[in-house]
């Protein structure tokens, strides 16, 4: 999976489903169990002062899955063949910790809108799903050198990019609303509620449709609240490469590079939606009342009692991710063109005592949304039998040095991680599982 080029002792078929499943999770600041309160949304995670002193400026969540649904390889001679059939999730998120700050100020006891004012950095989510069919091959082009690549054909499940780039809320309103004497003209004067949004969606899924909110007869103000699923299908195509090479630099020294996931998909116009913030909540007394008290010629007071009624109903929802307060309208939609998450691999291995010992580095840089994950891993394998091999390593980026990992092959098991599970606070986590069954003869010598 990390090169094309690396060939395995033997053909294989791997188990389907489990014979090749890969999930990991990782974040610069929050623990597994704070991804699962932001996800629940329903414990009031943001009024733990452990949660919020946990947070960064900006807080980054990548969650990966692959599996391969069928797979296998085989030997032709000097040629490796390999063949699979894979299922691919990848979902980013970046979240302002100006966003907790918001929910956990608004909820705090005796809070009110008086001269209150925030301002929310960006927020991201991204998901793509695909499936993959690819065909790899490798050859030795000497005792030396061996290159490989796989080419895909991509059938494209779903992808969803939502851009937030500023939320802005002003307002000065009394604790409760219904105190507002709307008669009382030198009080409304200095009420305020402002909401001003540039935020940006574009999805594409075979079966989901944005849903309006349509309560408001005057169409300007329907805005998306929810997602409806209506099934699954093929929503887009596209294709991708992969291309490696290993390079035996010395007897027990091997060197390898590989770029992956080189591609693109095409998303069709008929499974695309496109979403703008539509417009925002600009409602001020002064708008309403002059300065002598008197009401602005066409202007309704009512108006800004309506207004400021709107504004609380929009963004005292307490989610993290708040479409009412969004105001997404749909425009026409058009077919689409998004990247995969290509990755650049370097390794090196250094072999000891007849190969019995295996010292190893792996660099790796994830061009993942909504930033770039890179990734430096120390490795030591021990591989005293062909049906046994162990081996332990330390990945010191993503983890902030805080994690190891650990992997074993016993007959055509294997399981491993390359961050441990540390309990609730644990950043980065991963795990590996295949079941594979040999296929055909040991690897072809040069001369086969």
């Amino acid at each position: 999976q990390l090169n094309p080029a690396l060939t395995p002792t033997k053909g294989y078929f791997n188990l389907p489903v489990i014979g090749a499943f890969n999930v990991a999770a990782n974040s610069n600041s929050l623990g597994t169990q704070d991804i699962i309160d932001i996800i629940d949304n329903g414990d009031d995670f943001y009024n733990n002062q452990a949660f919020m002193d946990r947070l960064s400026n900006e807080n980054r969540l990548n969650v990966n899955l692959n599996t391969d649904i069928l797979s296998f390889g085989w030997y032709k001679g000097k040629n490796f063949w390999s063949f699979n059939v894979g299922a691919r999730v990848d979902i980013g998120a970046q979240i302002p910790k100006t966003m907790f700050d918001f929910l956990h100020d608004i909820d705090r006891d005796g809070f009110s809108w008086n001269n209150s004012a925030f301002n929310i950095g960006k927020e991201e989510l991204n998901i793509n799903a695909y499936t993959e069919i690819g065909v790899g091959y490798a050859r030795a082009i000497n005792d030396r050198l061996t290159i490989g690549g796989k080419v895909k054909v991509l059938l494209g499940m779903g992808n969803l990019n939502l851009k937030v780039n500023s939320i802005s809320l002003d307002a000065n309103l009394p604790e409760d609303i219904a105190n507002i004497d709307p008669n009382n003209l030198s009080q409304l004067r200095n009420y305020h509620a402002k909401l001003n949004v540039d935020a940006h969606l574009e999805s594409s899924f075979k079966g989901m449709d944005l849903t309006e909110n349509t309560s408001d007869p005057n169409p300007r103000n329907h805005y998306i609240d929810d997602f409806d699923f209506n099934g699954f299908g093929i929503a887009g195509y596209g294709g991708a490469i992969d291309l490696g090479a290993s390079y035996k630099v010395l007897d027990n020294l091997t060197v390898s590079a590989a770029i992956l996931d080189l591609g693109l998909i095409k998303w069709s116009a008929g499974s695309t939606n496109i979403a703008n913030a539509a417009g925002n909540i600009n409602y001020d007394g002064k708008d309403y009342v002059d300065e002598s008290g008197n009401v602005i010629s066409g202007k309704n007071p009512q108006e800004l009692i309506d207004g400021a009624n709107d504004f609380l109903n929009r963004v005292e929802k307490g989610d993290v991710l708040n479409y009412d307060m969004l105001q997404l309208q749909k425009e026409e939609s058009k077919s689409r063109t998004t990247s995969l998450h290509s990755t650049i691999v370097f390794g090196a291995e250094y072999t000891l005592l007849n190969n019995w010992l295996a010292v190893g580095a792996l660099s790796t840089t994830r061009f993942a949304k909504p930033k770039t994950q890179t990734e430096l891993t120390l490795s030591a394998n021990i591989r005293p039998k062909s049906w046994f091999n162990a081996a332990i390593s330390y990945s010191m980026i993503q983890s902030a040095g805080k994690s190891f990992g650990l992997a074993v092959k016993v007959g055509p098991l294997f399981v491993g991680t390359d961050y441990m599970f540390f309990g609730k606070n644990t950043k980065s986590v991963n795990g590996f599982l295949g079941i594979s069954i040999p296929l055909g003869g040991k690897k072809a010598n040069k001369e086969g």
